[in-house]
């Protein structure tokens, strides 16, 4: 909104002059007296006030130009005609002008107030801001991706706007308890790296000791500094995504698809332990399924997802435990979502999704249940010696199968089933190497 709008009666219906020159006085500087053609000046010059505060101002003519006695001077607020009744002639030289209840300025730089002279020509020129003081900074939060960097960024307060330019400052400094002397105050030089409130200090910080660290807010109305943040480097180290995420079906398994991935190469480095989080949702839902009990592990199956269905899935990163600290890391940013679908089925009721982990032992409800069907298989069909996940996998496709194959034949020759399921054991076994369950 326009600092000092005086309302609809300030506007006049002679055409102002051009704007152009008029924005460029805040930038390159009012014309003065004494400068050349110009031959007046407006007090106060480049005043700055509260929104809401009233502004008394005067153009005073110096020396005897043509056509520039008070009678015949007018202002101008950003390049519109002020209305009369907002100015009164003091003397021959000097035109007042009074506004009441300013805005905020339309730009940080500063309103234009002009004087011009009968013709329209400037003869002085004024930055007027308009404003609020900077609130308290809050909301700080920082992190580190190799040990030896650290990015912060915070919430500029509770409005944010003061319609005047406001100078962020991130201020760091060792924590001085147990120290021989004060730490000395260090400012940060590299801004908006990660959004416009965001700070990055690439180098020359320390480990396994304390930072304190706070932002302060300036402008031209006064100034305004943050709580104190105190943290360690080891404490807030993050990752990039886990890259090379791949999902794929597990088989001919309608309701599992298997998910790998790579650690995140920046964590080789050091000593750390990681855990991981896996999400995913269905190609027409924005609604994420979180799944937390990954581990360490770099690859999970999902199970008891819905058959014929597309799935986005994203993987995280929390490093934790580097160089002995108490204390869990910072989450890293989803991965780009991966894509791949289940077999289609006719089998109705599947769906949910949890995770299986490669190696371990099944998790979800619907896998356990299955689990306790094929130990049961396992136990009619003694002679099959050899156990491994594959062999469960190749049981799940054939008892898929077996469903279609009694849906489409129907009641015509129930013997034909337990055939199938007498040739499938034989031809399991035989082809599964043994490995351990």
């Amino acid at each position: 909104m326009p600092a000092g709008s005086p309302g609809p009666a300030a506007q006049s219906a002679r055409r102002p002059p051009p704007l152009l020159p008029l924005l460029l006085l805040c930038v390159l500087g009012a014309p003065r007296a004494g400068s050349g053609a110009h031959t007046a000046v407006i007090s106060p010059q480049d005043p700055t006030l509260l929104i809401g505060s009233s502004l008394q101002a005067t153009c005073s003519v110096h020396g005897d130009p043509p056509g520039a006695t008070a009678e015949g001077l007018y202002w101008t607020l950003n390049g519109r005609r002020l209305a009369p009744e907002l100015s009164r002639v003091l003397n021959a030289s000097t035109l007042a002008l009074a506004l009441a209840n300013l805005n905020g300025s339309r730009q940080q730089s500063g309103d234009n107030l002009v004087c011009h002279a009968r013709d329209g020509s400037i003869l002085a020129g004024s930055c007027l801001y308009v404003g609020l003081p900077p609130e308290k900074p809050f909301n700080i939060s920082c992190w580190s991706k190799n040990m030896k960097d650290l990015t912060c960024r915070w919430t500029p307060g509770a409005h944010g706007e003061t319609f005047l330019h406001t100078n962020y400052s991130l201020k760091y400094k060792l924590r001085s308890g147990g120290q021989k002397g004060p730490s000395c105050d260090n400012t940060c030089e590299e801004y908006h790296t990660v959004g416009p409130h965001s700070c990055h200090i690439p180098k020359d910080l320390a480990l396994f000791t304390p930072y304190e660290i706070w932002v302060e807010a300036t402008n031209r109305l006064g100034s305004a500094r943050s709580d104190v943040l105190t943290l360690d480097i080891l404490d807030v180290v993050t990752t990039d995504p886990p890259p090379d995420v791949h999902v794929s079906r597990v088989g001919g398994l309608e309701d599992q698809l298997s998910v790998r991935w790579v650690s995140p190469p920046a964590l080789k480095d050091f000593l750390f332990q990681a855990k991981y989080q896996i999400r995913y949702r269905v190609e027409d839902s924005v609604d994420w399924k979180v799944v937390d009990d990954v581990s360490n592990q770099t690859s999970c199956r999902l199970a008891g997802l819905k058959p014929g269905t597309v799935y986005f899935v994203q993987v995280r990163c929390n490093p934790f435990g580097i160089y002995g600290s108490k204390k869990a890391g910072i989450w890293s940013e989803w991965s780009h979502p991966t894509a791949a679908s289940t077999p289609r089925s006719e089998r109705p009721g599947l769906g949910g999704g949890a995770c299986e982990p490669r190696g371990g032992e099944p998790s979800s409800g619907p896998v356990r249940r299955e689990l306790k069907q094929f130990l049961g298989w396992l136990k009619k069909h003694a002679y099959c010696s050899n156990l491994s996940f594959r062999l469960y996998d190749q049981w799940r496709a054939w008892m898929q199968k077996s469903h279609k194959t009694r849906n489409q034949v129907g009641r015509r020759d129930p013997s034909r089933t337990a055939t199938c399921a007498g040739l499938a054991c034989v031809t399991m076994c035989s082809c599964v190497p043994a490995v351990s369950f």
